[in-house]
């Protein structure tokens, strides 16, 4: 009898086939604060093609991903974002967004399938003209697949909804799509789709998609920028990175 066991502590405990080990013991490799890594620059640029965005930034976590991005939405300090009670950014990002970026998390209930309802995101936002008073609201948050929620998918037509209230109201939206792959996959939409209104996704590439380490940002080229010197301030910047890259490229 041979014994097989089969790990469900999570998603995160994948590890690298032999055709990743195998990437990663021949990468082409340099340094990628300096910008000249061609692995990381080839894996940036499919993750950016394959969500239609216009750049990518890989970086070490999911956790970092996040924070990267709301506070490149949220620049100036006090901002807030609206985002689910049970996000994975609000519950398990150990309150970055506060502790670091000085950013006001503004949560509204999950609902069992992941979703905030839209008349509450609409009553929370909070605009300038409050502002003597009230933080301003500069960000809206989405998970999908929604962790706490049971893995639940946001369907397109619910982000398409939040993505009109953001623009209507002239703010950004964050996805944090930690799984959007897998969301991809069960909803039978192209994953493009499913990011198509918002402003920045985080990508995870060591949970389903199998890979090592590390998470990829996608977004326009300025948030890229904005997100990199982020990056770096952060102690993201890992120098000879394509040897990870090269494994979650595969």
């Amino acid at each position: 009898m041979v014994a097989r066991v089969v790990d469900l502590r999570s998603d995160t405990v994948t590890k690298p086939n032999e055709a990743m080990r195998s990437a990663m013991a021949v990468a082409d490799v340099d340094d990628d604060v300096l910008g000249f890594d061609p692995t990381a620059q080839k894996l940036e640029m499919e993750v950016a093609s394959i969500m239609h965005k216009d750049a990518a930034l890989f970086v070490p976590s999911g956790t970092m991903a996040n924070l990267i991005s709301v506070m490149v939405h949220c620049e100036v300090r006090g901002s807030e974002v609206i985002l689910g009670d049970n996000s994975h950014i609000h519950v398990y990002e150990n309150g970055g967004i506060s502790t670091i970026g000085g950013i006001h998390a503004k949560t509204l209930p999950n609902n069992v399938d992941g979703t905030m309802d839209i008349e509450k995101i609409v009553k929370a936002i909070r605009g300038t003209d409050g502002e003597l008073y009230y933080p301003t609201t500069r960000l809206i948050c989405l998970e999908n697949t929604h962790a706490n929620c049971g893995g639940r998918c946001l369907s397109v037509e619910y982000i398409d909804k939040v993505g009109a209230v953001a623009k209507e109201y002239g703010i950004k939206l964050h996805i944090d799509g930690a799984r959007i792959f897998n969301a991809s996959v069960a909803l039978g939409v192209p994953v493009h789709r499913l990011v198509q209104e918002a402003d920045s996704v985080s990508v995870c590439l060591s949970k389903g998609l199998g890979a090592p380490v590390g998470s990829v940002i996608v977004g326009s080229k300025d948030f890229i920028t904005k997100a990199k010197r982020l990056r770096k301030t952060l102690g993201g910047g890992m120098r000879q990175v394509g040897v990870l890259c090269a494994a979650a490229y595969v």
